[in-house]
């Protein structure tokens, strides 16, 4: 049986003021698989972190149960409820998008519709869009993915050619439009289109990285 490598959290009580923590997942095989941490928002309970723990003097029993609680897994799930707004930042100049950017617009847009969210996708690029000569043509793909997803509608905003980096312009969004969860691949750090620390920072809500 394959087991995937997320934390199960459960969530307590939220501050608004709180700094966030940028979430990772090390396995895409389903979404009932992705659970989310963060110090602000999430935390493990205390009888999770208790089962890293044993006293030297104490057995271990042949037959341990490492599952979780099916209390904490229904409550990490829930959280997913909370996330009404989800963010979908473009940042590779695929005009048929990267490998990452369809990933992450395939799962935002699963997300979005199991929980009944809206998505926001912003467009970066550091040339103004006369210089972006498919920049239609990112437009209509970006379109088909999440159609492809159930999602017709949806709010698109395009952030070209203000000098800005795109870290600062994600971070402006979500902050701007109150936005409750960022989906972005992995592929977007490992490009330097992002600088993660820097989202850490400027970032007002979770965000969640998938991996390639």
């Amino acid at each position: 049986m394959a087991f995937a490598h997320c934390l199960v959290a459960v969530p307590v009580e939220t501050s608004k003021h709180s700094k966030p923590s940028i979430l990772t997942c090390s396995s895409n095989e389903s979404l009932a698989s992705l659970a989310f941490t963060s110090s602000s928002s999430f935390s493990l309970s205390s009888k999770a972190r208790n089962l890293s723990f044993r006293p030297r003097n104490h057995r271990i029993r042949p037959k341990a149960n490492a599952e979780p609680q099916e209390s904490e897994v229904n409550i990490a799930a829930d959280a997913f409820t909370h996330f009404k707004h989800l963010l979908l930042p473009i940042t590779d100049g695929n005009p048929y998008l990267s490998e990452g950017t369809r990933q992450a617009a395939t799962t935002t847009a699963a997300l979005a519709k199991k929980y009944g969210a809206d998505i926001t996708v912003v467009v970066i690029d550091d040339k103004q869009k006369e210089a972006l000569p498919e920049h239609e043509t990112q437009l209509s793909s970006i379109r088909w993915h999440l159609s492809e997803g159930g999602f017709q509608e949806f709010k698109l905003l395009e952030r070209l050619g203000e000098g800005s980096k795109p870290t600062a312009i994600i971070g402006e969004v979500a902050d701007d439009l109150n936005l409750d969860l960022v989906v972005m691949s992995m592929e977007a750090i490992h490009s330097k289109h992002v600088d993660a620390n820097l989202l850490a920072e400027f970032i007002p809500c979770p965000v969640l990285l998938l991996p390639l």
